[in-house]
């Protein structure tokens, strides 16, 4: 009998989850190491600057987005597919741990192929699961790309200091929860959200903001016309944990003196100050001429 049945036989559920993720983590400790030792180097590099971080939800189109021309933007997934894109050219574009099911590795090879494609030169996020795949299908030729180990879990964390991403980091919900990590993790002391609708659980619609390409028809909890198709009681699970994971780095961002706003027009995120779009935008510009 292996070791790993002999524990599972005696130890409660609990702890023995707890040892096979310690055995698992100590095996790939030193790749983990390797791949993240390079985000030291993102640590309070835009200390003190504004970014927002550009969703994909269809209340985006009531923005003009052009007015992102000159700011440093994150963009996420499939935002490379918003109008004006090019104009607006983001700095930072993220991608959390891809599922695999109705994906398949060659699907995320012509995403990814596509992706380079489109986005400039902004630096990526990526999830560690994916370095080997991008290694042996050698993506995104000259391009700097980062990651993130996404293994621990929000509810444990025991502090509110700013998430070392040079560490393994909690699993995200949805992608803006990883562009928050990130984002504090380089100093930003003003992050404004935009597109983060999170409606579909009143809609019973998963829309974007434009038509997908390489990824459409892939979502295995969306069906053709854009209809939710998973059940209420895993939805609103995964909506509670979302939840959490935003009230965590609020609570954050509160501690450290950073400010997250929410330029979404409409959608349900409820955990951050409501601002206007153009508003937040005049603003600063004001701000700049007065000094």
């Amino acid at each position: 009998m292996s070791f790993r049945k002999i524990i599972k036989n005696f130890l409660p559920h609990g702890l023995y989850r707890l040892a096979v993720r310690h055995v698992n983590r100590r095996a790939e400790a030193p790749v983990v190491h390797k791949l993240l030792a390079a985000n030291r180097n993102l640590h309070n590099a835009e200390a003190g600057q504004r970014c927002f971080i550009l969703g994909n939800g269809p209340s985006v189109k009531a923005l003009d987005l052009s007015l992102l021309a000159g700011q440093t933007v994150f963009s996420v997934s499939n935002g490379y597919l918003h109008d004006d894109y090019d104009r607006i050219r983001p700095r930072y574009h993220c991608v959390p741990q891809i599922t695999y099911g109705l994906m398949t590795e060659d699907d995320v090879v012509r995403w990814f192929d596509e992706m380079h494609e489109s986005i400039g030169d902004a630096i990526l996020f990526l999830s560690d699961t994916e370095a080997e795949l991008i290694q042996r299908h050698r993506l995104f030729s000259g391009r700097t790309v980062h990651y993130l180990a996404l293994r621990d879990d929000f509810d444990d964390l025991q502090s509110r200091r700013i998430i070392d991403l040079a560490n393994p980091v909690p699993r995200v919900e949805s992608v803006p929860i990883m562009v928050l990590m990130i984002a504090m993790y380089l100093g930003f002391r003003e992050i404004v959200l935009l597109g983060v609708d999170h409606d579909h659980f009143k809609s019973g619609l998963y829309q974007y903001a434009f038509e997908p390409k390489a990824l459409a028809g892939k979502d295995c909890t969306v069906g053709n016309d854009g209809k939710v198709t998973i059940s209420r009681y895993d939805d609103f699970q995964s909506l509670a944990r979302l939840w959490r994971q935003y009230r965590a780095l609020r609570q954050t961002a509160e501690q450290n003196g950073i400010r997250i706003l929410n330029a979404t027009p409409g959608g349900e995120l409820d955990e951050f100050l409501r601002v206007d779009f153009a508003d937040i935008l005049g603003r600063r510009i004001n701000e700049a001429h007065r000094a």
